[in-house]
């Protein structure tokens, strides 16, 4: 008898994981956190937090004079009351309105385009270049103030609808022209 077969038998060798997928190094993404961290993000721009502060601005400026004339003209505490609370809820929808243009982003992959944004509610749709009937560019008078423009995908199904705001002219011609070609080249093999 040889001393390793007195010793028992030898240790098994590690053996190789078997082949298949495998998931992505690091931590698993929680129910909070469903896109990939392998896609590269790209953002909106900026520019649209000025956009949505204009807005907001125009709608707060035509309740606060509406308030402002009723207390001048009754005196009464409540319209008081009501200017306050007001200024309160737009200083929250201001700092919503930042965190929520900074949470869109679009990621461009092979068979599909990804769109995220949310803050208490995270949405992520993935919109297959196959599905897409056409893609839309609209651009209103502020957005063209701040020379942005939205990139609109529309599907069969409605919900799968898709959009992303805040990009310049000419990525938003870009990403246009890029999903019509690849829609166009995915719904060949149909």
């Amino acid at each position: 008898m040889s001393g390793d077969e007195q010793n028992g038998p030898a240790p098994a060798e590690p053996t190789a994981a078997p082949a298949g997928p495998t998931a992505p190094p690091g931590p698993a993404a929680g129910p909070l956190e469903p896109w990939p961290a392998t896609v590269r993000w790209q953002p909106i721009s900026t520019d649209l937090i000025w956009v949505e502060l204009l807005r907001l601005a125009t709608v707060v400026g035509v309740v606060l004079l509406g308030l402002g004339i009723g207390w001048a003209l009754s005196g009464h505490w409540l319209f008081g009351a009501a200017l306050g609370a007001v200024l309160l809820l737009t200083a929250l929808r201001v700092v919503a309105i930042v965190r929520a243009v900074r949470a869109w982003g679009y990621a461009e992959r092979e068979d599909d385009l990804l769109v995220r944004h949310g803050l208490l509610v995270r949405r992520l749709s993935i919109v297959p270049y196959s599905r897409m009937q056409f893609v839309d560019v609209s651009a209103g008078p502020l957005e063209r103030a701040f020379d942005l423009a939205t990139v609109q995908l529309h599907t069969a199904a409605a919900a799968s609808d898709a959009r992303v705001p805040g990009l310049r002219p000419a990525e938003a011609s870009r990403l246009r022209d890029r999903l019509t070609a690849l829609g166009e080249d995915r719904a060949e093999g149909l």
